[in-house]
């Protein structure tokens, strides 16, 4: 499918991997929507891009910013990239991990992913087909769904959840010419690494075999765009890491 004209919706889109999607979609020719808990205060985003306030845990913020992406077009593109990260084990010097935090980085990282999926699909089944195909869904797992490190348990959960469902909406959505697609970064140049100290940064790439260097997200928006274009790319995790294996710390 071509990006061109195309109208896109990207939750998490207003930092790190999702802004660097929404410039790669609007770079294509797509109009985007991006869908976030903050915006960019005025003339700090891109031009032409839609910015509407939702919480992906709410389901009427999310059905609202849908409706609304969908006025501007056929919807038939979604990328989800909000999430959050979270450290904790699961019991440390006699207390049991806080049952409030793992359920926060699930409600947010999966509940809030397949939130923003289902309505989107529930739109996109409604396109007339291009080219055999009514849209694409994009959702953001992690290299930890795979190698989750010490602390990690909440975290790793959730993006192995998302790991998990990405094959059965696929199938879900086959009959209706729908894709869903899953993305597994490993360490990338985001805000977050990029506030380490020289040492620790250094130190991170040195564990990526090849290219050893923190990923850019210019990289993940481009392999966003390649999904989009490529429609036999359909059902399947694909990792971004420079063949990295995470250690257990």
């Amino acid at each position: 499918m071509n990006c061109a004209g195309k109208v896109a919706v990207v939750a998490g889109g207003s930092s790190g991997l999702g802004e660097a999607t929404v410039e790669a979609l609007t770079d294509a020719g797509a109009t985007v929507v991006v869908l976030d808990i903050s915006i960019p205060e005025q003339g700090a985003g891109y031009e032409g891009t839609h910015y509407r306030v939702a919480d992906v845990r709410d389901s009427d913020q999310v059905a609202a910013a849908i409706e609304y992406a969908a006025s501007l077009g056929d919807l038939r593109i979604v990328a989800s990239c909000a999430g959050v990260g979270s450290v904790g084990k699961i019991t440390r010097k006699g207390q049991p991990l806080d049952l409030n935090e793992f359920q926060r980085v699930i409600d947010i990282n999966l509940v809030g992913t397949f939130n923003v999926l289902r309505h989107a699909a529930t739109r996109m089944v409604e396109n007339e087909p291009i080219e055999d195909e009514r849209g694409v869904l994009i959702v953001t797992a992690s290299a930890a769904a795979f190698e989750g490190q010490i602390g990690q348990v909440a975290y790793a959960a959730s993006k192995g959840g998302i790991v998990g469902m990405t094959l059965p909406i696929a199938r879900d959505l086959a009959a209706s010419q729908v894709r869903c697609v899953a993305i597994a970064p490993g360490l990338f140049n985001t805000p977050l690494l990029g506030a380490l100290p020289l040492a620790a940064r250094t130190a991170l790439e040195e564990t990526i075999p090849n290219p050893s260097r923190l990923g850019r997200p210019s990289e993940f928006g481009q392999l966003m765009r390649q999904i989009v274009e490529n429609p036999m790319i359909n059902g399947e995790t694909l990792r971004i890491d420079g063949a990295l294996r995470m250690a257990p710390r």
